[in-house]
């Protein structure tokens, strides 16, 4: 098959197209024939040298993937069967014509969506899922059904599936972006208001935008010097989750706002948790969002879809961050 390799860690041109063996399904997983892949921040930290797949995961980056099961444990889930189409979520090796996954890991492709705008679900889905309802707790908070939240890159990938995921859900979101085309475009997505970090105070936004109250989840990329700030913004026993760290790993936190006003502070990564804990994800997935994109809901926002030849010029798009929304890799 072809496959994408990093050949030696740096810029965008070390990624090359090559050939490789088959991959091989293990107990458990099916073997996929790829149809479009999904680029994501990760993709572009692996192939630097800073972010090493998983033990016994695949060299070749790519974390989601629209194809077709072609072999391996068909059969264990439901529509998880020879010749259906299908979405995956993988831990490495999604740059490739063929990839496997775990089926617990895999779900039907939504009806009415090309196989590109499919790839570029899992990946975004997920971690939005976990990390806003599940590990932030919108909803679930001191503020109950009228919680809001307050997404941070409004514009990525992650960005635009967390505002049309909240929205959708009824709660009210507030996004930051980079430019007057960026806040725009999260306000058509459902952004009840859209902030121009160049220009303007996000914290000073959000507090008017809520009468002084902050608000009750921050979904957070950045790290670093934002994390004071966002302690600021967030409302009295407020969440901020973490699931980058493009600002900065340190942070100079003050404890005492912490105390006194019940914030709390987390973050998780997804790549390296395990097969169980993706599946109960996707079984999720798969009930409270997918009839929401089948109905037109929520809908796959794609920045630009290029060659899998042209891997090199999709992370250097990456890197620029002038795209909204998601960039794919066509097979």
């Amino acid at each position: 098959m072809k496959a994408v390799e990093i050949d030696g860690f740096g810029a965008p041109e070390v990624l090359r197209l090559a050939e490789r063996p088959l991959p091989q399904p293990g107990p458990g997983e099916v073997l996929i024939k790829v149809a479009a892949s999904g680029i994501n921040r990760p993709d572009v930290l692996q192939r630097l040298g800073n972010y090493p797949p998983p033990p016994g995961a695949s060299d070749l980056p790519g974390l989601e993937v629209c194809g077709t099961v072609v072999g391996g444990a068909v059969g264990q889930a439901p529509g998880i069967v020879e010749g259906a189409r299908v979405v995956a979520l993988l831990t490495g090796g999604g740059y490739a014509e063929y990839a496997v996954a775990p089926v617990g890991q895999c779900l039907p492709a939504p009806a009415g969506l090309s196989d590109v705008e499919a790839a570029s679900l899992p990946e975004n889905f997920f971690t939005v899922w976990s990390n806003v309802f599940e590990r932030g707790l919108l909803g679930r908070g001191e503020g109950g059904a009228g919680e809001t939240l307050l997404v941070q890159g409004g514009s990525s990938g992650i960005g635009v599936t967390a505002i049309q995921l909240a929205s959708a859900f009824g709660f009210r979101v507030f996004a930051t972006a980079g430019s007057a085309e960026k806040c725009a475009a999260c306000e058509r997505l459902g952004a009840a208001r859209a902030i121009n970090y160049r220009e303007e105070d996000f914290v000073e936004v959000v507090r008017a935008a809520t009468d002084g109250r902050g608000a009750d989840v921050i979904l957070d990329m950045v790290g670093g010097d934002y994390v004071p700030r966002e302690l600021k913004a967030l409302a009295d026993g407020g969440r901020l989750v973490l699931i980058a760290l493009l600002g900065g790993a340190k942070a100079d936190v003050p404890l005492g706002e912490i105390l006194r006003r019940r914030l709390t502070v987390t973050g998780s990564t997804l790549r390296a948790r395990p097969v169980g804990f993706k599946a109960q994800i996707a079984a999720q997935l798969r009930t409270q969002v997918w009839p929401l994109i089948e109905a037109g809901r929520i809908k796959p926002v794609i920045h630009e879809v290029l060659p899998a030849a042209e891997a090199a010029r999709a992370h250097a798009l990456m890197e620029s961050s002038a795209h909204i929304g998601k960039i794919v890799l066509a097979w």
